[in-house]
């Protein structure tokens, strides 16, 4: 299993290239997956507005956490939601499901959290579904609070539901040195949301994902000043995916299967009322097969 490491971010276009930057830690090419987490985008703070017109996804689940601005989320499955700070949209396509994201209401600032869960196989072509969460358990210790979005943590356990053992927390923390119980079983990342932190006494630069491999059962955070971390976590990911664009499938030619039903405006994807016939093109495919994400450190 991989040793502890630092993995830091890189800018990307949220939606086409004008679009809002996220600052993404996963995949990594030495780390794709912790646990079944798979993808992790940090945006803002920033003033520009999240536009994101409706796409597709196949295999996994789309968990979206803002801290600061509002996110209205239309789906296939006819939601049509405002998420405010502090609550957890989680919608998980199964076989096939589309959705749109825009900034809601007048100009603000945009700071937040957005992840992919790879679905297992047992699951991923089942029906696709939306969850709204504005009641999360909430935990404190001293100098710290938090809120569990998914799994357990600290004796609390989320409604939210997951396919694989997993865990996701923000933790707010006051300057100094904290400790928390690990599930010794799991690997864990814990991502710098708005400051350096130390992990384990490991200095971990602000926006950057530090990994930490299964075996541990305790682990320090320090910081100083008041600083927010997300903690993410899971069992090992025993599956082997292939991961391009918004799909995850586990072969070339399922993605590519799930490319041209997208372009064809299948049914396979519903749509998503609100945008008339505006949708995301897919991206032409890459001129050589894709091939599993492997863990190479």
């Amino acid at each position: 299993m991989s040793p502890d490491r630092t993995i830091e971010p890189r800018e990307v276009p949220l939606g086409g290239l004008r679009g809002l930057k996220v600052h993404r830690t996963l995949p990594s090419k030495e780390i794709p997956l912790i646990g079944a987490w798979c993808f992790v985008d940090h945006f803002g703070p920033t003033e520009h507005r999240m536009e994101v017109l409706p796409h597709p996804h196949i295999g996994l689940q789309t968990v979206t956490w803002p801290i600061e601005g509002r996110i209205r989320h239309r789906d296939s499955l006819g939601s049509n939601v405002v998420l405010e700070p502090g609550e957890l949209n989680l919608m998980t396509s199964g076989d096939g499901v589309s959705h749109s994201e825009f900034t809601e209401g007048p100009p603000g600032e945009m700071h937040g959290v957005q992840l992919w869960v790879a679905l297992p196989d047992a699951t991923r072509r089942g029906p696709a579904a939306f969850e709204h969460h504005p009641d999360l358990p909430r935990i404190e210790g001293e100098g710290w609070a938090g809120v569990v979005l998914v799994g357990s943590f600290a004796g609390e356990t989320s409604k939210a539901t997951v396919h694989t053992p997993l865990v996701g927390v923000e933790l707010r923390l006051q300057p100094g040195r904290h400790e928390f119980d690990l599930d010794p079983d799991f690997e864990h990342g814990i991502l710098a949301v708005d400051g350096a932190v130390r992990v384990g006494g490991r200095a971990v630069p602000h926006r950057s994902l530090e990994y930490v491999a299964p075996g541990r059962a305790r682990l320090a955070l320090e910081v100083d000043r008041p600083t927010i971390v997300m903690l993410l976590g899971g069992e090992p990911f025993g599956e082997e995916i292939v991961m391009w664009w918004n799909f995850i499938g586990r072969s070339h030619e399922e993605i590519v299967e799930a490319r041209e039903a997208w372009e064809a405006l299948a049914p396979r994807y519903g749509h998503v009322e609100g945008h008339g016939d505006q949708v995301i093109p897919a991206p032409p495919m890459p001129h050589v097969r894709l091939r599993p994400r492997v863990r190479r450190a």
